[in-house]
């Protein structure tokens, strides 16, 4: 009896140690995160989507206890850095950081493009929205909108203009403001809006219709010429710039945003952790500060709010598109 009695209570504490185990390790697998994260950006290091994801990388770094890396993916007008989070494993540890121009112009761009905006992601959070900027090279001899506007009429397909890649909102301003004004430019794409700055800085080309992160230190120091901001206000950061109404072209109005999706099937609390530290560090003075600076706001959304924005946004960029007659090369 008693040799019984002793073995019961092994078999219990045994029995005991097996399901603590199998919590522990099931607490352990629930807490997000306990690996890097990697951010997705599918354009080259420069622009504003880039910036945008190292807006939130270091902060989100310490509430995490785990280092957040960019790893920037360009090509394909984004469909390369796309493809690479839609198949994914959705665990929330590789996330893109998309850009409005790509993740709802695409679809209406390409036959196919690899990927699908509402399928194959997850919204998580909403991050930054900018409107464009009309950077030109300063060695062209005009000094605002309506002298470049005439001298591109004057001189038709003398002047280019640069994109961050065919499909791009910088593509789409370009072949609105073509028709918007009767002229007609050359359509230069880039693998990101980096390169393009570069270029346009060096006189490679002539004209760059992009949001004001890649361009606003050039542009205060001279490198660029600012002629028109695409916004109803001007920009903090370059007060001289007017809006594009006061320059001479009303209703050329265009924004950007930039949010940040994980793979379709992602965990509802690990997107929802991840949605309460964005808009946390959003929240905070220094990323709004930072965004100011940049030209950009910060803009902040429940998964829930940003799946049905991503859902309007499609449909309304579609129409854009098709009422532009824009097609890829």
């Amino acid at each position: 009896m008693q040799r019984r009695h002793v073995l019961g209570q092994i078999a219990s504490l045994t029995s005991l140690s097996a399901l603590s185990g199998l919590g522990t390790e099931a607490w352990a697998q629930s807490r997000f995160p306990q690996r890097p994260i990697t951010l997705v950006v599918p354009t080259a290091p420069g622009g504003t989507t880039d910036f945008t994801a190292r807006l939130i990388t270091e902060p989100l770094s310490r509430a995490f206890g785990q280092p957040v890396i960019v790893d920037n993916k360009p090509g394909a007008s984004g469909n390369i850095g796309n493809q690479i989070v839609a198949r994914a494993r959705p665990d929330g540890y590789t996330l893109l950081v998309s850009y409005s121009g790509y993740h709802v112009g695409n679809p209406h761009l390409f036959k196919q493009a690899g990927w699908d905006p509402i399928k194959d992601f997850t919204p998580v959070a909403m991050m930054t929205r900018a409107p464009q900027v009309i950077a030109i090279n300063p060695k062209l001899p005009v000094n605002n909108l309506k002298e470049l506007i005439a001298y591109a009429k004057a001189n038709p397909g003398k002047l280019n203009f640069a994109s961050s890649g065919n499909g791009s909102i910088q593509h789409i301003a370009g072949e609105l403001f073509k028709q918007l004004t009767g002229t007609f430019i050359t359509h230069i794409p880039y693998r990101g809006s980096g390169p393009a700055v570069q270029d346009l800085m060096a006189g490679q080309v002539d004209i760059f219709i992009t949001t004001p992160a890649g361009v606003v230190s050039q542009i205060q120091g001279g490198r660029l010429k600012g002629v028109g901001v695409t916004s109803k206000k001007r920009l903090s950061s370059l007060p001289e710039v007017p809006t594009t109404t006061e320059a001479g072209l009303p209703g050329y109005e265009l924004d950007s945003w930039f949010a940040l999706y994980a793979p379709a099937g992602t965990p509802a609390e690990v997107v929802q952790t991840l949605n309460s530290e964005v808009n946390r560090i959003l929240a905070s003075g220094d990323a709004r500060k930072k965004a100011e600076e940049s030209g950009t706001d910060v803009e902040q959304m429940s998964p829930k709010q940003l799946a049905d924005f991503t859902r309007s946004e499609l449909e309304r960029w579609g129409r854009i598109i098709q009422t532009a007659h824009i097609t890829l090369e």
